[in-house]
């Protein structure tokens, strides 16, 4: 089991005596879009993602925003680049700011002088129903956030995108007029609603950008007590919109680890995608990770 080297493409670290967490911290409930988080509210290192991970061939990691409170943002770049610099793990950082921000450049900017950050990350998922939604309202079409998306081609960073099926489309026309910067799609897109069109329409839509890409993850959203049956028809879905060279698979933990630890959901990823070539499981597992997040990495 995991003979084949693993970028995995998304990962959280947190430490709770360092750095807060709003959503992290009671009281839990399951009404939120993950259910109750109670199950991974402790802090979670670099070790503890090396145990869960002990039986795959990790090669590299890319490490995406946690959620700390915004004003922590920096603080959270600095120790995870201090921990790269020591470890040589994560090998790339995903770092929160909020782009509609007065002070978004700024903090872009801080960022960017960090070696290990790539990119960073804005959740703007909103839906309807309450209990999916992470934000009271869809940022994307505010003319500050645009702008401020508009800003990551100066410093050289790409963008992940978490957000709902139906706010793809509108966020096509940004992203086709800023061509230089690079956007990875998180948890496949996040096909929550019963009925796929709008995210079939919403993938299909982005992935005619060529610098958008998506990542396979993040499943237990859909279906919280998902199975593989439940699973293969979206991962293959998205590998066929996107094509075997713009996927990344990634373990997502410990936020993954609610629905599934991290074996549960790479044997599942490994079983489903058994039909391919070496070559196709090589990129899916490594190296596009590797190449789209520009980590240098012999893979």
């Amino acid at each position: 089991m995991g003979a084949l080297p693993f970028v995995d493409a998304h990962i959280h670290l947190w430490d709770l005596t360092r750095i807060r967490y709003p959503w992290l911290t009671p009281p839990f409930d399951d009404n939120g879009p993950n259910g109750s988080v109670e199950p991974i509210a402790r802090t979670y290192l670099l070790d503890d993602y090396l145990a869960d991970a002990k039986a795959w061939n990790v090669v590299g990691a890319v490490h995406v925003d946690a959620g700390a409170e915004a004003a922590s943002a920096l603080d959270e770049t600095r120790w995870l680049q201090a921990l790269s610099d020591e470890r040589g793990l994560p090998t790339g950082l995903v770092a929160f700011a909020a782009l509609g921000a007065p002070d978004a450049e700024a903090l872009l900017e801080a960022h960017a002088a960090h070696r290990s950050v790539r990119g960073v990350r804005h959740i703007v998922n909103w839906h309807a129903d309450p209990k999916r939604t992470y934000t009271p309202r869809d940022v994307t079409g505010d003319p500050a956030w645009r702008t401020g998306f508009g800003l990551l081609a100066k410093y050289g960073l790409s963008f992940d995108l978490q957000c709902y099926p139906g706010q793809m489309l509108g966020l096509v026309d940004l992203f086709a007029a800023h061509p230089d910067t690079p956007v990875m799609i998180n948890h496949a897109g996040m096909p929550v609603d019963a009925d796929k069109t709008e995210w079939r329409e919403g993938m299909k839509a982005l992935a005619a950008l060529p610098h958008v890409s998506t990542k396979l993850s993040g499943f237990g959203f859909v279906h919280r007590r998902w199975t593989e049956e439940q699973i293969q028809p979206l991962i293959l879905e998205a590998i066929e919109i996107f094509g075997t060279d713009r996927c990344m698979f990634a373990s997502d933990v410990p936020t993954d680890k609610l629905f599934g630890s991290l074996d549960r959901h790479l044997t599942a990823y490994t079983a489903i995608t058994a039909g391919f070539s070496e070559d196709e499981r090589r990129d899916l597992f490594g190296r596009n990770a590797n190449r789209l997040y520009r980590l240098g990495l012999a893979v």
